[in-house]
């Protein structure tokens, strides 16, 4: 896992300084000139189901989020989305894991309509990528999704308490991400 400090508050939409836009924020950097950012190039890592969960990226996101830092974790994650190329079964797992990331802040905003309908969504993408692996000769379903097929759905029928602190302090409000997140072991 990491060893990137975790940022100083979490970002919640309205309330605190938006990290990267906000000169306030905790993770702003001076906007860089078009030249710039057409010389910065891509990860030239091709993202796979077997060497996602060594990425420094993904271990950061899952870090941020059992951390309670949810739209932290949506941004690392979705950085990786992009590289994933946004489409297929990797990108949709990945948007998955977004998806609860986003419920997360949702829950941080007090919107619990939005808690339920992030977190529906990584259910419905999560069991898009179980069917899709199952359905592949070449790779069997790990168990790590239908722990995250559960925890999607629990959110949906039970969202936890909407946090007291607006403080921007980070709040776990969710489950830890199971261990095969990181691994995906089958244990």
């Amino acid at each position: 896992m990491t060893n990137r400090a975790l940022p100083p508050y979490t970002h919640i939409p309205g309330v605190t300084p938006h990290p990267l836009r906000d000169p306030a924020g905790h993770s702003y950097r001076e906007p860089k000139s078009l030249g710039q950012i057409l010389e910065h190039s891509p990860s030239d890592v091709d993202l796979t189901w077997e060497n996602l969960p060594s990425q420094p990226e993904f271990q950061w996101a899952v870090k941020l989020f059992n951390a309670g830092y949810y739209w932290e974790a949506h941004e690392a994650w979705e950085s990786l989305w992009h590289l994933a190329g946004r489409t297929g079964w990797l990108a949709d797992y990945l948007k998955g894991l977004i998806k609860l990331a986003a419920a997360g802040v949702k829950l941080r905003e007090h919107n619990l309509s939005g808690v339920e309908r992030h977190a529906r969504r990584a259910s419905e993408l999560f069991q898009s990528v179980s069917n899709e692996l199952v359905s592949s000769s070449e790779r069997s379903c790990p168990l790590l999704l239908t722990k995250l097929i559960v925890l999607s759905d629990h959110l949906i029928e039970q969202p936890p308490p909407l946090p007291e602190d607006r403080t921007g302090r980070p709040v776990a409000v969710f489950p830890q991400l199971p261990a095969e997140v990181i691994s995906f072991s089958e244990s």
